[in-house]
Order: structure tokens, then sequence, then C-alpha cells
């Protein structure tokens, strides 16, 4: 370590006690320079210059716990990564959007979350009354669409509702404009859906919304009717697709690109946006909120912060094909661009009845 010369440290000794408490506070060795006075004959002084080395143990970055509703397959090397770059000692609970919501207003003020972050905007509304107001910098990073109209949630990453197809067997001419057709008998047998996946019935939420309950059971009923193989989430079904194990399933946009980056253009499924809009053409958000009983929200914000950043939303577009919502962020070259979709003007915060859709699935059978 490099000396500092007498008339240097003299003229520095006046900044030098506010200067070495902030970095030793930041885990730095500094070189603290005591000036001691000692008298001598005829009342002179001399000037001695004691050298201390003073090491202050690095501050401790803290902790995080996040309950995902995500799976572990899509976010845990973005969670890694923010764990890596800040320190922050992350845990993460890993369950579905729905059982995790149920844990929380549960658990309420004891519980040990700092963040949730749920696969879909229904989960956070639900457990809206647990959540805290999120700062303006996080919030108002993404369109007013996709986030909380209380401030309470911000959308991570946009997601489309698709019907995906097999190739060998249809072509786009083939498939209906809206989701209305698939209740036409000649659909019997030929469709996938997975009843208990929270996106699923968050597309009911949308229709719910713009429906009504009435015309929303006879969709429900007409698809019943039409014996749909039931499944228990989304890649089983646009893997079923691929297979021909089914004609068409309705899913979410992203999943089919996970199997075209693994198996080549040769998988035989494609995705189809319903060109006539509704809630079959519903784009969601995966999103995430801070507890009110957060007790790392500090950690917590700048979580959210680094998922929002251009490294955060550039790793959702690349590497798990879903669309970002910050500016200046390219999505990948094979999806639809978001501008190209007739997705209906829903609310995201009217997405949060998913026990009444729930309940009206079960009524229609498709539920247990």
């Amino acid at each position: 370590m490099n000396r500092v010369s007498r008339r240097r440290i003299l003229g520095a000794l006046a900044v030098g006690a506010a200067t070495a408490p902030i970095a030793a506070a930041c885990g730095e060795t500094q070189i603290v320079e005591v000036v001691k006075e000692v008298p001598v004959v005829q009342e002179k002084v001399v000037t001695q210059i004691v050298e201390k080395v003073v090491t202050a143990p690095p501050m401790d970055p803290g902790s995080l716990t996040i309950y995902s509703g995500r799976s572990e397959s899509l976010v845990d090397p973005i969670i890694r990564q923010f764990a890596d770059a800040t320190g922050i000692d992350v845990g993460v609970k890993y369950a579905k959007t729905g059982e995790l919501a149920a844990t929380l207003l549960e658990e309420g003020d004891a519980s040990p979350a700092d963040v949730f972050f749920a696969q879909d905007p229904g989960g956070l509304g639900s457990v809206e009354s647990l959540l805290s107001p999120l700062p303006g910098e996080v919030f108002g990073r993404v369109p007013e669409w996709a986030r909380s109209g209380d401030g309470l949630w911000v959308g991570i990453s946009g997601r489309a509702r698709v019907v995906v197809y097999n190739t060998d067997r249809l072509t786009e001419a083939d498939l209906p404009d809206d989701l209305w057709g698939f209740v036409d008998p000649e659909w019997k047998g030929r469709i996938g859906i997975p009843p208990t996946n929270s996106s699923f019935q968050t597309m009911v939420t949308g229709m719910r919304s713009v429906w009504g309950e009435d015309q929303t059971k006879e969709w429900l009923s007409g698809l019943m009717a039409n014996e749909p193989g039931i499944y228990p989430k989304n890649t089983p079904i646009v893997a079923a697709a691929g297979a021909g194990e089914v004609d068409v399933g309705l899913v979410n946009h992203y999943y089919l690109y996970r199997f075209l980056a693994e198996e080549g253009d040769a998988f035989a499924a494609r995705n189809y946006h319903l060109p006539a809009g509704g809630p079959g053409s519903l784009v969601m958000v995966a999103g995430a909120g801070i507890l009110n009983s957060a007790k790392n929200k500090e950690q917590a914000t700048k979580f959210l912060d680094f998922a929002l950043s251009t490294v955060g939303q550039q790793y959702f577009a690349g590497q798990t094909f879903e669309y970002p919502l910050v500016e200046g962020v390219k999505i990948q070259r094979l999806l639809t661009p978001l501008a190209d979709i007739n997705k209906p003007s829903i609310p995201l915060d009217q997405l949060s009845d998913l026990k009444g859709t729930q309940a009206l699935l079960r009524d229609v059978g498709a539920l247990a």
C-alpha cells in the first residue's frame, strides 16, 4: 500500500474523520492518520503522525425470500444472476401461483415472503390487500396496461394466449377466427386444455369480464361437450400437439419456442393468434409485488429493479421467449409483435376473481 506524504496528510486531516467511517462501512481497509501533539520544553510541540490500519467487516447485503408461481426452469437463472450480482442471499419457494396466493392469504403478516412473483395478474390481484405500494421509479418503467392501477404490482414480462396446432394436419386456414369456433362438433376429441392452470383460468376470467357469466358458461359447456383432452399445464399440451395426440391446444405463446429451440423447425406444431381477438387473444403479464409484511423491502425493490433492467428484460426476451415490457429491448425474432396481436382491452386489474372462475369451471365439469 502506498504511503501518503506528510504534507498531504496534514492538508487532509480536516476531512479524514468524515471519510474514514464511510470507507469502513463499505468494508474497505483505510489508513487513518492520527495527529498527536506532544508538549516538550519551552512549550513547543512536535507533531507525530501515527498510522493505524482500521478494517471494518464488509457490509452484509442482506437476504430476500421470493414466492414464485413461475416455474423454476424459467426463472431460476435470472434469480441466480441477481443473487450473484448483488451478493444478496435469495431463497425461493416454488409452487403454482394459485397455491402460493392461498398460502400468502393464510400466512398474512406472518409470511416469510418478501416478493410474490406470480405467473399472471389474477394471482397478484387476489392478494392485493397484502401488497405494498411500489416506488415510482420501478412502477413507471412499464406501460400502463402492464401494471396495477393502484401501483401495487408491476408486470415483468408479457405472455400472449394462442392456439397451438399440429402442422401435419392443419393450416391456419383450417382454424376458426375466435374461440367460439371450437365449440363446433367438428372439434370433438381434438382439443387440449389445462383447466387447473392459472393462465387458462385467467383467460376464462377475462371471458367473464368481456362476455359475462352466461355467455362464458355457454362457451365452456360447448367446449366440454367436445370432450377435450385434459392436461395439467401448457408444456404437455404443446408436446401433444407436436406429436399429433391433439390437433389444437389452448396455451401461452412461449412454450412452443422452447420446443423449437430443442427440436428444431421439424417440430410439427406452430402458434396461431386468433385474428378476431377476444379473450383467446389476451396478453397477460407475469408480474411481482412486494408484501406489506416484507422484512427485506430494500432487497425486494432491488430485485424488481433488476428484473426490469435491460439485462433482466433481455433474459426474458432471449431465453424464455416472452415479451419484454421495457422500451429498447427487442423481442425474439420468431414472435409476433405485440402491436400485431388483436388483444382485447381488458384491464389486468379485472382478472383477479379466480375463485369465481374456478366455481364456474367446476359447474361445467372442467374441474373436480
